[in-house]
Formats: structure tokens, sequence, C-alpha cells
């Protein structure tokens, strides 16, 4: 029973090492899109520089989202960066998370007509 419980601890440690060697870029006003993972290394494409604040990114980010998927692409998710903070795009809407694996906290969300609003800021009806 230990032997099983030091097992899985250390099967959990070393997926939690993994999980944290993947590092957004951390350059002031950046917005970065991640365009594939190698193992425990991103690829971090530049999408946008001077950008002022996060919602910036996420915008550019979506536009970006959007183009791909008119031109034919199939991915409707995708995930970016700004500084040191991962962004996901779904289609409940942004996602933000310090690390890639951790959890996601909502940034902004998709309104009835499908563009991106900070949470509680559309009046309910």
């Amino acid at each position: 029973m230990l032997r099983r419980v030091i097992a899985v601890s250390s099967l959990a440690l070393a997926l939690c090492a993994c999980s944290q060697s993947l590092q957004p870029p951390g350059d002031a006003g950046v917005c970065y899109y991640l365009a594939s993972i190698q193992g425990t290394k991103g690829q971090f494409n530049v999408v946008a520089r001077g950008v002022p604040d996060m919602e910036h990114c996420a915008a550019d980010l979506e536009a970006m989202r959007i183009r791909f998927l008119n031109l034919g692409g199939g991915r409707s998710q995708i995930a970016g960066s700004y500084q040191g903070a991962f962004l996901f795009l779904q289609d409940e809407g942004v996602f933000t998370s310090s690390s890639f694996t951790g959890v996601r906290y909502p940034f902004l969300v998709r309104t009835g007509d499908g563009r991106l609003a900070a949470p509680g800021s559309a009046p309910s009806q």
C-alpha cells in the first residue's frame, strides 16, 4: 500500500514538474500565439508588439483565430500569452492562467451576439 502511494505521489510530482516547465514569454507589451508544444518547450509566435494590456492581446488573438477559421482552419480553440500569463480562447470566451495546465479563470465572456466582454459587464435581460 505504501509503495502504491509513493508511486502515485512520484507520478504526480513528475507531472507537476513537467507542466510547470512550459513558461510563457514575459516581454512587456508583446502578444504571443502558442503555435505548438514540443515536449516541454512551446513555440510562441509574435502576434503584435506595443500592446497596452491583456484585453487588447485577447482581441488580437481573437481576430487571428477568426481569420484562420474564415480561411478554412479547423482550430476553434487557441492559446497565447501576454506578459507571462497564458490566454486560452474558447467558444465560451477567453480564460487566463499563470500556468498552461493550471486553473483557468474567466477573463472575457461571449455576449449573445458572439462579441467578447468583461464578465458581468453586459446588462441582464
